[in-house]
């Protein structure tokens, strides 16, 4: 019975941002539980190794497709591809997104640096949820899981852009729920500092020394970590949750102050 709740055998997902970080871990974690699995990524190339790595370590149905978030034509042929490919869809992560979080002073950055924001992490992720919802209602099983941030509610200098960006995700996400229940669900999966090569580039001791002075689970996450709560969301263990925003930070919050 437990393993019933997350059991995605028969299941389809599309991961945007699949082929590195953390939507290659949701990549994976979903398609171990059983779900075929399609991923989109700008990177065409490490999509592919992605999927072949994830196919050979899960056995696995795993296919990629490329798509630049910010172009409406990619997000369609995402989903399409996807149907067509697997005959449905039951699962979408947005996780791809971005923005110049800690980089957005508002005497440098312009105003369509600040769309822009919007763009990746709000805009694409509402056209994609009006693309799949539709499928997900024929299959009769949907949950959509979008990537938010801990940015979104906390506050901080130089980021006004992509904290407002991801703060509208998660409210767009608990509005949309109305929309598209009974059969589908919609939920938000905020990470705190996960361990990813962006993150690398910047840590170094001192950093997460002062990044786990607030957390209480005194270290950072890992990628797996989130994909752990996207599973949830995914699956049927989930199946009376929409509308709702988790994060995931280790019981505390990650900054430098």
């Amino acid at each position: 019975m437990q393993n019933s709740l997350i059991d995605l055998t028969g299941k389809v997902a599309l991961v945007t941002g699949g082929a590195a970080g953390i939507g290659h871990a949701c990549a994976l974690t979903l398609a171990q539980a059983g779900a075929k699995v399609m991923i989109a990524d700008l990177n065409q190339e490490k999509a592919k190794q992605a999927a072949q790595e994830i196919h050979e370590k899960t056995g696995g149905e795993v296919q990629c497709v490329a798509c630049n978030i910010l172009e409406d034509d990619d997000l369609v042929n995402a989903v399409e591809t996807t149907r067509n490919t697997f005959g449905a869809i039951h699962i979408l992560v947005n996780n791809a997104g971005g923005g110049g979080g800690g980089r957005e002073s508002p005497s440098k950055i312009t105003v369509d640096d600040f769309i822009r924001d919007f763009k990746l992490n709000v805009f694409a992720a509402w056209r994609l949820c009006q693309l799949v919802v539709p499928y997900m209602n024929e299959a009769g099983y949907g949950s959509i899981v979008n990537i938010t941030s801990m940015s979104s509610i906390n506050k901080s200098p130089a980021m006004s852009g992509y904290a407002s960006s991801k703060a509208a995700l998660n409210h767009m996400g608990a509005n949309l729920a109305h929309d598209f229940g009974p059969i589908v669900r919609i939920n938000a999966v905020g990470p705190g500092a996960v361990r990813t090569a962006a993150l690398a580039k910047v840590l170094t001791p001192e950093i997460e020394k002062k990044m786990l002075a607030h957390t209480p689970l005194q270290r950072l996450g890992e990628a797996e970590d989130i994909a752990n709560a996207v599973l949830f969301f995914a699956s049927p263990m989930s199946s009376w949750v929409s509308g709702q925003t988790l994060f995931v930070n280790g019981g505390g919050e990650q900054t430098l102050d």
